[in-house]
């Protein structure tokens, strides 16, 4: 029944794992599925890591190359996506041995929002990341501009 369950109701599935799972009936249990379940889970911490890095990129790249634009306002934003992505590497700190592939990933989508945002040419924005993690995270960082 749960293989049809999985594919016909996902939320049943899930209790319906769970339940068994807290009774320690591994044998009913549908262990294929669940470990697909949890491997999705781990991608999506990954997917979540490359997109708060990618919301905190494009606006320290914003910040950078529309400087007339910079306001308090702004600088509420850097912060909480800092703190965000604080929050989500604590709660999942073995993402932090991902950072270098997730930064070049997440700048990719940063330089190339920034340039539909700030109507420049995607060549105006270095075509790595100009920065470390640590400038990224660093409160007191903010990358002065072109401008």
């Amino acid at each position: 029944m749960s293989n049809n369950l999985y594919d016909a109701d996902f939320h049943a599935w899930a209790n319906e794992q769970a339940a068994l799972l807290r009774a320690g009936r591994l044998d009913a249990a549908d262990i294929p599925h669940i470990a697909e379940e949890i491997e999705n889970l781990g991608r999506g911490e990954r997917r979540e890591l490359v997109s708060r890095l990618n919301l905190l990129l494009l606006r320290l790249l914003r910040w950078q190359h529309q400087p007339v634009l910079r306001g308090h306002a702004w600088r509420l934003t850097i912060a909480d996506a800092r703190d965000q992505l604080k929050d989500h590497l604590a709660d999942n700190p073995s993402l932090t041995a991902r950072l270098p592939e997730a930064i070049a990933a997440a700048y990719r989508y940063a330089r190339r929002g920034a340039s539909a945002q700030t109507g420049l040419a995607e060549a105006a924005f270095p075509a790595d990341c100009p920065w470390s993690f640590a400038q990224i995270m660093d409160g007191g960082f903010w990358p002065e501009g072109q401008g």
